[in-house]
């Protein structure tokens, strides 16, 4: 977490932590309701009177609003103030935890979850630039991390948390503890998040015309791809647990705790490596995502070198996650809003594409283990696009660097 010292010198507030903590349980609220799902499935599918797997059309309803959402309604929201905005979204997401939680039968609960997936990408974007504002510029990275942290920290416990509640008493009670959640994050942010004035030249517009820029194209597409190499291995890691590994059932648990705490470190250690240099994290974040993929394929049935990898995996995918974000947000010009929030909508094409390309080659008959390959594969070709945006960028600035030399020379 950023401290008090780090701040921006134009920042009004003193309570730059508190501010960044307020933002990040918004954080905290998303990442529960978006992973729980998975927890409680077969609870929801007995109340729903629907098998695991229709039940399972419920967590793609979520990622399918995510990816809609954040587009749509950070370009209609470009003019208004930040706070507000952040406000908003996140009752929004309370909002659409309530509906599910009253919602009965198949199709209704799926179009809750739809509408509670809207605001997560939004919410994101807005909130990475309230953080950043707090602080000085050389502090952003650690900033936007600390926002990030929260949907992280969900992960080990939000979402344990939550499954427990909802398994006690009844899976809609862990949406209405999110609808809580979102409420007291939305008064943290009232409270302790400086007011940030609206952007009366901003236009739908202006921010749509950020999908012009050639570099939020590459970022976006190296995240869909190659973070769906996380998830292709990843998806399927209770059958790799008790088929691969012929361990209980019990020790899911342990393997996603290990996920979820090298979530939490990774988180930790983006905004550092982003106040370094973005571009060689997402570089060394993807090649060392291939590498682990590849160990991993080879150590899957043995529990502690299995372990350790998963640690790594959940690590290696915060750090590409939120270093793309911030590239985003650079490469966006004017629509650092729209940059950020086109990340989670990445994410979420990538956990599609990652979860659907594992089943293939599951369904093809290589078995479980295989998934990691396929992730290794889709790591490689997220980093051969990021890379390949690289090059284009220094190839579009090198000629007015040497036209700026020449002038010099001349004058």
């Amino acid at each position: 977490m950023v401290t008090v010292v780090e701040q921006a010198p134009s920042t009004r507030t003193k309570h730059v932590t508190l501010a960044l903590l307020a933002l990040a349980l918004g954080g905290f609220a998303i990442g529960t309701t978006e992973f729980m799902t998975m927890g409680l499935l077969e609870e929801i599918a007995d109340g729903i009177d629907r098998t695991n797997a229709q039940t399972g059309h419920i967590i793609t309803a979520y990622a399918f609003g995510v990816v809609v959402g954040a587009p749509i309604i950070v370009s209609l929201g470009a003019r208004l103030p930040k706070k507000e905005l952040a406000i908003g979204l996140i009752l929004a997401l309370g909002v659409g935890n309530a509906i599910t939680a009253v919602a009965s039968g198949y199709l209704p609960v799926m179009a809750a979850r739809f509408v509670a997936g809207l605001p997560h990408g939004a919410y994101f974007g807005v909130a990475s630039l309230l953080a950043a504002s707090l602080v000085r510029p050389e502090f952003k990275g650690r900033a936007v991390s600390s926002v990030m942290l929260g949907l992280s920290v969900a992960t080990v416990a939000g979402v344990p948390a939550s499954t427990i509640l909802g398994q006690t008493l009844g899976w809609r009670s862990a949406y209405w503890a999110v609808l809580v959640i979102a409420i007291a994050a939305a008064f943290m942010i009232f409270w302790f998040v400086p007011h940030s004035p609206a952007n009366t030249d901003a236009s739908l517009r202006g921010e749509l015309s950020a999908l012009k820029r050639p570099q939020v194209l590459f970022a976006v597409s190296a995240g869909m791809v190659g973070f769906g190499g996380l998830f292709a291995m990843y998806s399927y890691i209770a059958p790799i647990v008790t088929k691969v590994a012929d361990l209980s059932s019990a020790w899911i648990a342990v393997f996603t705790l290990a996920f979820g705490l090298g979530s939490v470190l990774g988180s930790w250690a983006a905004g550092r490596l982003a106040d370094w240099n973005v571009e060689r994290s997402v570089l060394y974040g993807f090649v060392a995502t291939s590498v682990v993929l590849v160990a991993f394929y080879f150590v899957a049935a043995q529990v502690v070198p299995a372990l350790a990898l998963v640690f790594a995996v959940g690590a290696l995918g915060s750090i590409v996650a939120i270093n793309l974000q911030i590239r985003l947000m650079d490469a966006a010009g004017d629509a650092q809003m729209l940059g950020a929030a086109l990340n989670h909508s990445a994410l979420n094409i990538a956990n599609g594409l990652g979860a659907f390309f594992g089943s293939v080659i599951i369904e093809a008959g290589y078995g479980y283990r295989a998934t990691s390959l396929v992730g290794v594969v889709l790591a490689s070709l997220g980093l051969l696009v990021f890379a390949i945006g690289l090059i284009v960028q220094t190839r579009q600035t090198a000629p007015a660097t040497g036209a700026t030399q020449t002038a010099s020379g001349a004058v």
